[in-house]
């Protein structure tokens, strides 16, 4: 595979192929499912796919939007989902769990300006935003705001509203229940998924681009009576479902060197987190598991070959650790309070 396709992806958009070619599928002999675990994902396997693709890499949406974040490829095209293309971020809802199967997310510090102390009153407001059902999706597939009343879990963001702070709009588009999923609130959704969060925003210090992919996960564990389970479902009737894990793939770039700014170096990493309580303290790194784990175990196809068997890993090339930042506990805690309403 040319070197080229180093910094190229998969051009998709709303499920059909715009440009560039699908390998084939590499069918693997007597292959094991992933445990439910940590430990297991963390063992590494072979990709499913192979995705090849020539020319520049962007996504064009149906109406003509470009999707930086799908650079590298859409992972939903593998799935039938409704394709969402948002101000701040793409993501592929999965009709039968009421939420989406993937969202990724392109971030610079441009697009984090507010983060890093720049003045703008074009920026989102938190505080303006309010958590709405999403009328894109047909009514007998959506999320309800009545299923996350007095369900005991979090309206969980898959992509952070502060990470969306270039416009109100952008700020809205993120409290659509699309882009919800049920979390754990205390010692999760409020705090250690915050932190990871914030790690990610703070990639943009030391990368010129960051790719982040947020993805549920459903993985089984075994009952007391001996059988395999995965997770539970909330609403009357029962409507969402309620992923076990939660997973954060990143992809970072920046010029090789200054000599060629043209040419850039990739890295990413992949980190696995349980559905519930995390202390404080836990090293980010006990949640890393090989990209192609969380591949295996979401039904998707992240990132080319070529990209991973030329890319470093995250830890490599920068700091893998949480800041535990006290001020998130507030803004968490009255998230968690509008979704007991």
């Amino acid at each position: 595979m040319a070197n080229s396709l180093v910094v190229h992806g998969a051009i998709f958009a709303a499920g059909a192929l715009v440009g560039g070619g699908i390998a084939t599928t590499i069918v693997r002999k007597n292959e094991t499912t992933l445990s439910q675990s940590i430990t297991r994902l963390q063992q590494p396997v072979a990709p499913i796919l192979q995705i090849g693709t020539t020319g520049d890499a962007v996504v064009t949406s149906n109406v003509g939007v470009v999707s930086p974040p799908l650079k590298y490829g859409n992972p939903g095209v593998w799935l039938i989902t409704d394709q969402l293309v948002r101000k701040a971020y793409v993501a592929g809802y999965d009709r039968r769990l009421r939420h989406s199967a993937w969202a990724p997310e392109h971030l610079t510090q441009s697009v984090l300006r507010k983060d890093f102390g720049a003045k703008d009153s074009d920026t989102g407001d938190r505080s303006k935003s309010n958590f709405m059902e999403d009328e894109s999706i047909p009514a007998i597939f959506r999320a309800r705001l009545q299923d996350y009343f007095r369900s005991g879990y979090d309206r969980g963001h898959m992509v952070p509203a502060a990470d969306a702070k270039l416009s109100q709009e952008a700020m809205d588009e993120t409290f659509l229940l699309s882009n919800i999923a049920p979390q754990v609130g205390i010692g999760f959704n409020r705090h250690y998924w915050a932190y990871v969060e914030d790690w990610c925003r703070r990639l943009t210090r030391s990368f010129s681009d960051v790719y982040v992919f947020t993805i549920p996960l459903y993985l089984p564990k075994q009952d007391p009576d001996g059988k395999w389970r995965t997770h539970e479902v909330i609403g009357s009737p029962p409507n969402v479902a309620v992923p076990t894990h939660f997973a954060k793939v990143v992809l970072t770039t920046k010029p090789s060197s200054p000599s060629t700014p043209n040419i850039s170096e990739i890295s990413t990493g992949a980190f696995v987190l349980p559905n519930a309580p995390i202390p404080d303290e836990a090293p980010l790194k006990s949640f890393v598991v090989p990209v192609e784990s969380v591949e295996r175990a979401s039904g998707l196809v992240l990132f080319s070959d070529a990209v991973k068997n030329t890319s470093k890993h995250i830890c490599q090339t920068t700091d893998c650790q949480v800041v535990v930042r006290n001020f998130d506990d507030a803004q968490k805690k009255i998230a968690g309070l509008k979704g007991l309403r």
